[in-house]
């Protein structure tokens, strides 16, 4: 196992609620080294962190180990099966915004 995937094995099952789903595949190619991450659904919040700073300061430590031995070393996180990704406003009604036309229409009706 190289060194840039076994730090990365060290730190996302140091982090893990559930160490033994953690899963890393390496590619290299003409773009450089490609790790991609799978864990357990429960655990993708730790790893992502608040506002995806955890993820960015895993991929910036990532690509240091990776110019130590002269390759850029990228990181993607798969998305598990099951989950469900939030999207903003997802679960509130589509409001358009209300013109003073609008208001004035409706007061006249």
């Amino acid at each position: 196992m190289e060194q840039d995937q076994q730090f990365l094995e060290y730190v996302v099952k140091a982090l893990a609620d559930f160490p033994d789903d953690v899963k890393i595949t390496r590619t290299v190619d003409e773009m450089g080294v490609l790790l991609s991450l799978s864990v357990n659904k429960d655990d993708m919040g730790k790893i992502i962190g608040r506002s995806g700073q955890t993820a960015k300061a895993i991929r910036t430590v990532l690509r240091v180990v990776g110019m130590k031995n002269d390759a850029r070393v990228n990181l993607k996180i798969e998305e598990p099966e099951g989950s469900e990704r939030a999207t903003p406003g997802a679960s509130e009604p589509y409001v358009r915004d209300t013109t003073v036309e609008d208001v004035i229409k409706d007061l006249n009706a």
